[in-house]
């Protein structure tokens, strides 16, 4: 039997060899972003120097801002618009950014909603504008706040009028929408409304006629809407919001409470 000859392996170099080649790699990878950064860094400094250099040039050559014309507004005066966007005549109307201009624009007191266009020849910025409307007036510690439609102070000096619901009580801005959508839907009623008072945060009390001397009417914690309906038929069939009464009470469903005369007497 013949001696049996030893096997040879050659050393195992791979894992050395894919190291090295990770290393190579990445050495490559880093050198290549690198590389393509500074071009990059390189090719945006150089236009955003050409940009200024167009707009520089257009604004010369009739593309300068010529004015600023308004839409829409009431109670917003032109000089607080332009103060507010900061735009000047001249100004290269190519580079002014119209989304910008429109949320400076929101940021004024009365407005709501608000856009901006370009017009050219003569080349002029268009702001259009909603104003918001005030729906009630809150009366908190001494001082009175106009209410827009969303139930938000607007943050102004504002001139009461006539005509404009007075509400009262803590969270009453928050609370009154809820209570316009039902009551606005009689609206010969809902005119001789004048106080909404907010009572304890959970319910109201309306005055009606007159703040100081009016009718006072109680409405329920809940089904506000049915005790609204009521008030609308028993005004419309037995005219009891032109009698002498104090208040008229609602709370309870199956029972009106009123006041004549200092004396309860029940319905």
């Amino acid at each position: 039997m013949g001696a049996m000859e030893n096997k040879i392996y050659a050393p195992v170099l791979w894992p050395y060899r894919l190291l090295g080649n990770m290393i190579l790699v990445g050495f490559i990878w880093l050198l290549t972003f690198g590389v393509i950064t500074i071009r990059h860094n390189l090719v945006s400094k150089h236009i955003d120097s050409l940009l200024t250099e167009i707009y520089n040039k257009t604004a010369t050559a009739g593309w300068g801002l010529d004015d600023v014309t308004l839409e829409g507004r009431e109670k917003t005066s032109k000089d607080d618009v332009l103060h507010v966007i900061g735009l000047k005549r001249g100004d290269n109307i190519l580079e002014i950014d119209l989304k910008a201009v429109c949320e400076k624009v929101k940021t004024l007191p009365w407005v709501k909603e608000a856009s901006v266009s370009r017009r050219y020849f003569p080349n002029v910025i268009h702001i259009s504008i909603r104003e918001k409307k005030v729906k009630s007036i809150w009366q908190y510690q001494n001082e009175f706040y106009p209410i827009d439609e969303d139930g938000k102070i607007i943050e102004t000096e504002y001139v009461l009028q006539k005509n404009i619901l007075q509400i009262v009580g803590q969270g009453a801005p928050e609370h009154i929408n809820s209570l316009l959508n039902i009551i606005e839907n009689d609206k010969e009623l809902f005119a001789r409304v004048k106080v909404a008072n907010f009572i304890s945060g959970r319910r109201w009390n309306l005055i009606f006629d007159d703040v100081l001397n009016g009718i006072t009417v109680k409405l329920p914690e809940e089904d506000v809407a049915d005790a609204w309906k009521k008030l609308v038929k028993l005004d419309k069939t037995r005219g009891i919001l032109k009698r002498k009464l104090t208040f008229i009470d609602l709370r309870l469903k199956n029972k009106v409470i009123v006041k004549i005369s200092n004396k309860n007497a029940n319905m």
